[in-house]
């Protein structure tokens, strides 16, 4: 099992940019081989999109094309803890954000069964 906490949500102008933190942690041995983390985000009456993950080993990537060179994901090789960079945010980027984990590379919500518990962004224009 493994359990992620997000932070780092809040209010930011039209433009303006924003870090989410998901820390990673748990207790089964090797936990971290073939992880993968997600962020996901659900906006006012939007389904829940993925908008990018990394898996933990090798730090490949994918991001949704919505996001693409405005968002970066990364890990820690300090701490356990995968990040959202998010700069260049427009209104349509308010949404709770999620982060997700799972053994599978996938834009599928269903492919991750941890969970954080969201943290809130809010774009205002």
């Amino acid at each position: 099992q493994v359990q992620l906490v997000e932070s780092g949500g809040g209010f930011v102008q039209t433009g303006g940019s924003l870090t989410l933190s998901c820390e990673v942690s748990g207790r089964a041995f090797g936990i971290f081989d073939s992880l993968v983390v997600a962020w996901f985000r659900q906006g006012p009456g939007n389904e829940r999109e993925c908008v990018g993950w990394i898996t933990w080993m090798t730090g490949a990537l994918w991001y949704a094309d919505s996001v693409k060179e405005r968002f970066t994901i990364s890990r820690s090789s300090a701490r356990p803890i995968v990040t959202l960079q998010m700069s260049a945010l427009k209104p349509g980027d308010t949404a709770v954000y999620f982060c997700a984990a799972g053994r599978k590379w996938s834009q599928d919500q269903r492919s991750y069964d941890n969970w954080g518990q969201g943290t809130e962004v809010t774009v205002s224009s």
